[in-house]
């Protein structure tokens, strides 16, 4: 009798059992469901559908305040974040974690905030320490990240405390650090081989890169990209070309929107048109959508490439645009010689920044148009350094030095810092001015702003005070520049030629070879400059055929015009003539200049005709033409010769232009 209701009432405490875990679970599900919404919408930005969730939530659990934490900071709400940190009413690792991870995530000096923080963990795990170590690497504070590291279980350092450690020492330059990570690791991964192949690279140790590459056992699309831009970097295009087809055959990876624009950048700037046009296409095959940094790459490409028309079709496709890509076609518009064209855009671009205003200065600089130039320069929202080189870099151009040197000191009462470039400008007004005093001042300046030792400077330098004949001075800099480059060879070269040092441009000229540099077009007119200054025929001549012969380079008629003058001097006008006739491109006036100024020399009235015919069809104005042949005639006893030649120049209205001279008060 007793059996019944105890059976009876098991089956009502089973029943209740049953409804109280079936409300449990509904009610689990429906905070796991409120979890993934807030993380939801606070990854689209979102923030209020996500504070409005977890207000709303009967009840939360840690995750959901670690979502709603989460979702503050990663909109850029760190002292909401930390508040909903504080207010938890129970913290896990997770939690702190999260809240590490927002600080480490935001400015560098928020770290000390995130140092607190792990400090106050009572327990930690692998990716509390991965967090901080990211975190103290990426704000520059390696020697920290280092010592946390070594604080690391072992269990827990590789790959990402490891990955984290070498990215930090890459960062600031330490490739033997890194390397020293690397090699003590029991487990790498893709990041890992990735980040050491980047950082050879960016040191320039290629070989080094190739090597690590080639030894690696799995390659993703972030490792052939390093690569590939790694030669591209070292002007080696064939061979990443090469990598690019490779990996396009033998790996299953599958190109990304970095991958392309390296490509397309490459192309651009080693002008392979071919190679541009086939990765466009390959674009368009597999359906690729142009996003903005790689429209803005495509945009570039053809812009060096001088296809204005192919860049401006890109920009109209693109359905995104940033201010990247409407100063990446001005700029197309400016360097093609449209700059009408350009300012059009220039008025429709929605947002503009320093680039904008400072690309069109620099356009209407390029044609001349100072004064269009000064007002947009005057209409400028800020006018920072940059904007204020550019204005004084135009008036160089234009050979407007007083004006340059004027904008600069205008510049300098605004107390606007001078940068590198600004100063090799200004030195470069000072040069053209032949002003040592000018350029005394401006080289006091760079030495208390500590910008001595700044490569482009020390070359304006040099430039300067060659230019204004302190030969001394200006090797004297040269000899103190660390590792010179092509632009430092070349002005000192140019400097010892126009100087008449023709021996000691020639002996650093041999120098520059025997250091490895490689000799271009600008070298070259340094160097006949200085055989014609030395009188050095046969030396000319072999320098002169050496261009093509060894190192690929075509001469250009400034070039022929060296030697033209080189071969008058020493006497050989048929030589000279017959020079000129075998140029590949017409010969323009200096060419026929340096020849009628050697038929003077050495009194060849043929020569002087014909040289005085060619030129006047070129510049009719030329009273040069005019003076010789007038010489001549009344050296050679053709008096009338000479009058009936000045009658015709007074009739014509040429006149000879006066001289002038600088007087520094």
């Amino acid at each position: 009798m007793l059996e019944k209701p105890t059976t009876l009432l098991l089956q009502k405490r089973l029943f209740h059992l049953k409804s109280s875990n079936t409300h449990t679970n509904r009610a689990g599900k429906f905070i796991v469901h409120c979890n993934s919404q807030i993380t939801k919408h606070g990854r689209n930005g979102n923030l209020k559908e996500a504070e409005s969730i977890f207000s709303r939530m009967p009840q939360k659990n840690v995750i959901s305040w670690t979502a709603i934490l989460t979702a503050y900071y990663e909109n850029g709400h760190i002292a909401k974040a930390r508040d909903m940190f504080d207010k938890m009413p129970q913290k896990t690792t997770a939690s702190y974690n999260a809240m590490i991870t927002a600080y480490t995530r935001s400015k560098p000096m928020m770290m000390r905030e995130a140092s607190k923080l792990f400090a106050e963990m009572t327990e930690r795990n692998s990716v509390s320490y991965a967090t901080m170590i990211t975190g103290l690497a990426r704000a520059g504070m390696v020697d920290n990240a280092e010592e946390l590291y070594l604080e690391t279980p072992l269990e827990w350092r590789d790959p990402v405390c490891s990955n984290a450690l070498i990215s930090g020492h890459l960062k600031v330059g330490r490739l033997e650090e890194a390397i020293r990570i690397f090699e003590g690791m029991v487990k790498r991964d893709v990041v890992s081989w990735s980040s050491m192949i980047d950082g050879y690279c960016k040191k320039e140790k290629i070989d080094h890169a190739r090597e690590l590459f080639e030894k690696m056992p799995e390659r993703n699309v972030v490792t052939w990209t390093a690569m590939i831009d790694g030669h591209m970097k070292m002007g080696c295009y064939e061979v990443g070309f090469g990598l690019f087809l490779r990996m396009r055959n033998e790996a299953f990876v599958q190109v990304n929107s970095m991958m392309l624009t390296v490509m397309f950048e490459a192309s651009g700037e080693f002008g392979k048109y071919k190679e541009g046009i086939q990765m466009h296409g390959l674009v368009s095959r597999v359906g690729f959508q142009f996003d903005v940094f790689l429209g803005n790459a495509v945009i570039t490409m053809y812009s060096r490439f001088g296809f204005v028309d192919e860049a401006r079709k890109i920009f109209d496709m693109m359905t995104k645009k940033d201010v990247v890509s409407w100063n990446s076609l001005i700029a197309c518009y400016v360097q093609n010689d449209e700059v009408e064209e350009a300012y059009v855009l220039f008025e429709k671009t929605p947002k503009k920044d320093v680039i904008s205003w400072t690309t069109m200065i620099t356009g209407f600089s390029s044609k001349g148009k100072m004064g269009k130039s000064i007002e947009l320069f005057r209409m400028m929202p800020k006018q920072d350094d940059i904007a204020w080189t550019a204005v004084i870099s135009g008036f160089v151009g234009n050979s407007e030095y007083e004006e340059a040197i004027y904008w600069f000191i205008e510049m300098v009462r605004k107390m606007v810092r001078p940068n590198p470039l600004t100063l090799s400008t200004v030195l470069s007004a000072s040069a053209g001015l032949a002003t040592l005093k000018q350029g005394l001042l401006i080289h006091t300046l760079v030495l208390k702003m500590g910008m001595e030792f700044d490569l482009s400077i020390q070359n304006s330098l040099v430039s300067m005070y060659t230019k204004c004949g302190n030969v001394a001075d200006g090797h004297q800099i040269f000899m103190s520049i660390k590792s010179p480059n092509i632009v430092s060879f070349n002005t000192m070269i140019t400097g010892f030629a126009q100087n008449g040092f023709g021996e000691e441009a020639l002996e650093l000229f041999h120098k520059m070879l025997n250091e490895g540099q490689k000799p271009n077009q600008i070298t070259f007119l340094g160097v006949l400059s200085a055989c014609t200054h030395a009188g050095l025929l046969e030396q000319g001549w072999n320098h002169f055929r050496s261009m093509q012969s060894l190192y690929q380079i075509d001469p250009g008629p400034h070039h022929y015009a060296c030697m033209v003058d080189l071969l008058g001097r020493a006497g050989f006008l048929d030589d000279a003539i017959d020079l000129i006739h075998s140029m590949p491109c017409e010969p323009h006036s200096g060419i026929w200049g340096a020849l009628l100024g050697a038929s003077r020399m050495h009194l060849r009235l043929d020569v002087a005709k014909l040289a005085a015919q060619q030129l006047l069809e070129l510049e009719p104005d030329n009273a040069a033409s005019y003076a010789v042949l007038s010489y001549l005639y009344s050296s050679a006893g053709r008096k009338s010769d000479s009058e009936q030649l000045r009658m015709a120049q007074r009739l014509k209205g040429v006149k000879k232009s006066p001289g002038c001279s600088w007087i520094i008060v």
